[in-house]
């Protein structure tokens, strides 16, 4: 007689199961812990989330007591995949959030202001970093990686900023009313935008080799996710999220609700073969651009996100990084090489653009500051890297590397030059009126 369903799937094994929950706890402790002792420090607190992943990884517990760290983080990859997959649902919620803090109408408002900026700061740091990525040594190129697409790699990752550091930042130091705060933070978006596009088109043809017809297939399909994005994604989200908002209990199905849209878009855009995370990211955008229901909605999730999922994700990243690479005299050249670019061209892309939009010399020099900001968003994209076997450990301590120095160094050079900024009437006009809820990691 036939059985009905699907044969019973086994369970976690023991010792699996109880190393997965010991290795959260100790990361996510370690993470709280260090997180909020960098913002004591007036750091930002992914530097402290990161570092809870070095510590406790090879970079130094693998060092003192190689023991203690292999049977903490046995070279199991079914182990290291089950870790992985729970940070991966922290990263693809984080950038969700990240996208609903877009401000299409600031784009709109300030958009030649913005595409100025944008335009300097986005393509001068790309060309520039693909430049970089044909001369770096040709031990950091991954596995999987031709010194074409790992190029084109490192131009993503010279190119890109942080929008939740930045946001974080203008906020805590009142600037985010300010005219140079609504260009940086408006030029930040695009960048965010631009880099997980071009992100998900590099992703594509590292996966299927470089080609012309690989990328044009990648570009093809890029443009067919914007259109149904703009044109199916963007009713249907509002309508749901209409109707959501009338129901019992609307916070909770709407948690839910954004939760289930945004894993779904990234499933989207997976199945295309681009990156999960153009999908999430998208997604967002549309949900924070459709109305108060859904940035409520996004805000019932959102405490448990950056308290818990992020801050793991963020330590997970951290015990792929192994300081002990940079002792190597070529890597420590290429590392401080690839920062001294990165923070210069992003500076220089920045200034030029906005001098070209009218700023005067102070307020350029603070958007070529602000925007140097990279943080979460380049170790988002340096574990991308790593996972699809562009960069191989020396090179993702480097790009980690420029993703904390870039982030500390961002807020005391954008007070410095803020502060020779006069206020303008407008601005106070603003201030009162502004109301912000940015990521904060």
């Amino acid at each position: 007689m036939p059985t009905l369903g699907a044969a019973a799937v086994p369970g976690i094994p023991h010792d699996q199961m109880l190393l997965l929950l010991t290795q959260i706890g100790v990361l996510l402790a370690l993470a709280t812990v260090l997180g909020r002792l960098a913002a004591r420090l007036a750091l930002p607190p992914v530097v402290g989330e990161l570092a809870a992943g070095i510590v406790i990884g090879p970079s130094v517990l693998g060092h003192l007591t190689p023991g203690l760290s292999h049977r903490l983080f046995p070279a199991d990859p079914g182990q290291a995949h089950l870790l992985a997959a729970v940070a991966q649902l922290g990263v693809l919620l984080l950038v969700g959030i990240t996208g609903a803090h877009v401000d299409l109408a600031l784009l709109r408002h300030r958009r030649a202001a913005v595409a100025a900026v944008s335009a300097g700061s986005v393509l001068l740091p790309l060309v520039v970093g693909v430049g970089l990525g044909f001369l770096l040594p040709a031990a950091l190129l991954g596995e999987r990686g031709n010194r074409t697409t790992f190029a084109l790699f490192i131009g993503v990752a010279v190119a890109v900023s942080a929008l939740p550091v930045i946001a974080k930042t203008l906020l805590d130091m009142k600037l985010l009313h300010r005219n140079v705060g609504q260009v940086i933070i408006g030029a930040a978006a695009v960048s965010d935008i631009v880099g997980w596009l071009l992100l998900s088109v590099v992703s594509a043809t590292a996966t299927a080799g470089f080609g012309v017809g690989t990328v044009a297939e990648s570009v093809g399909w890029l443009l067919v996710i914007l259109l149904v994005t703009v044109w199916v994604a963007r009713p249907v989200i509002g309508r749901l999220l209409r109707l959501v908002e009338r129901s019992d209990n609307s916070d909770g199905v709407g948690a839910a609700t954004v939760v289930v849209l945004l894993v779904l878009a990234a499933a989207g855009t997976h199945a295309l073969k681009m990156e999960p995370i153009l999908g999430a990211f998208l997604c967002g955008i549309v949900i924070g651009a459709s109305g108060a229901a859904g940035r409520r909605f996004l805000h019932t999730v959102r405490p448990f996100v950056m308290a818990v999922l992020a801050p793991l994700f963020l330590a997970t990243a951290g015990l792929q990084a192994d300081l002990y690479a940079l002792a190597n005299p070529s890597v420590l050249m290429a590392a401080l090489v690839t920062l001294v670019v990165a923070v210069g061209a992003k500076l220089a892309g920045g200034y030029a653009g906005a001098r070209l939009s009218g700023s005067s010399h102070h307020e350029s020099l603070a958007v070529g500051a602000g925007l140097n900001a990279r943080g979460v968003v380049e170790i988002v994209l340096a574990s991308v890297g790593l996972g699809i076997g562009l960069l191989n450990t020396a090179s993702y301590t480097v790009i980690v590397l420029v993703a904390l120095v870039t982030s500390v160094m961002a807020p005391p050079i954008l007070r410095r030059t803020t502060n020779r900024i006069p206020l303008a009437s407008t601005e106070i006009e603003r201030e009162r009126r502004f109301v912000g809820d940015p990521v904060t990691t």
